[in-house]
């Protein structure tokens, strides 16, 4: 019974012993993988970083195509395609808006079929080359990125009014004075620009206007809001590549936020206007 004992107990530590190594052995292939799977995102990870790299280093042989005189930022920033307004970009080559940069765009389209190959986000106003779509770096086209989107600086804006001296030439060679700049009347609206002019001149309205960040983060912000700073800022700019401002978006963002009360074509008052707009703006 004893030698019978033994050899139990002994066959039971042979089987425990195999266990232990198979576990050993799982450990060590599973160990093995994470070590091989750790390395193969390394290795993408570089790769990434490198293509990146290149991307930022790369020069776009294109930027002499760019066509300044074709360039009209006030227009609705719309696709001319698809009507839609979410991730839109102009062609600096003949000033048309289209959506997207994928390969089923009508952005990618039109680079290809026109060979176009210059775009411009018209929200972060980050350039791009399609269809290859990577992104341009270049302080050449800060020209086109000021025009697209006026900024001021705190001190710009606090001189503003007794630096504002010198007259401004566009890519026309038109002079005009940034604040006093012409607005173009969109059948009958001449009563907006009026309204939009006495505005441009109320400093302390202005200079908070100047300055999207002053209200970017309120609570309850209006696309009227927006609209009004972003006529504000093309008003008072000079960087501008025309003369003459056109308030089409602006025009569109009245007509929508009073409900057709003030429309394009339709003449009213401007002390209609003035009242209504303090109201909007002081929500």
């Amino acid at each position: 019974f004893t030698i019978l004992l033994f050899f139990n107990c002994l066959q039971m530590k042979r089987t425990f012993d195999d266990i232990d190594n198979d576990n050993g052995k799982g450990k060590e292939e599973t160990n093995v993988e994470n070590i091989e799977n750790e390395e193969e995102i390394y290795m993408k990870s570089q790769y990434n970083k490198e293509i990146e790299e290149l991307n930022n280093n790369r020069k776009c042989p294109y930027l002499d195509t760019i066509n300044r005189n074709m360039l009209d930022f006030d227009m609705n920033k719309i696709c001319s395609i698809t009507l839609s307004n979410v991730n839109v970009y102009c062609c600096l080559v003949c000033g048309k808006f289209f959506q997207g940069r994928s390969k089923t765009t009508p952005a990618y389209t039109h680079s290809v079929q026109s060979g176009h190959f210059v775009f411009i986000n018209l929200t972060t106003t980050e350039l791009y080359c399609l269809p290859d779509n990577y992104i341009i770096h270049d302080n050449t086209c800060q020209d086109i990125k000021s025009a697209l989107q006026p900024t001021y600086t705190t001190n710009t804006i606090q001189t503003l009014t007794q630096s504002n001296r010198n007259l401004i030439r566009d890519i026309h060679g038109v002079s005009y004075l940034p604040g006093f700049i012409g607005l173009n009347n969109m059948r009958n609206t001449d009563y907006v620009n009026v309204i939009l002019h006495v505005f441009a001149h109320i400093e302390p309205l202005r200079d908070y206007f100047l300055n999207p960040t002053n209200y970017a983060n309120t609570q309850h912000q209006s696309n009227l809001v927006i609209k009004f700073g972003e006529v504000m800022r093309r008003i008072w700019s000079k960087h501008n590549y025309k003369s003459i401002v056109s308030p089409h978006e602006f025009l569109h963002e009245i007509s929508s936020s009073s409900d057709k009360r003030f429309v394009v074509g339709v003449s009213a008052e401007p002390i209609d206007l003035l009242s209504w707009m303090l109201d909007e703006l002081h929500r």
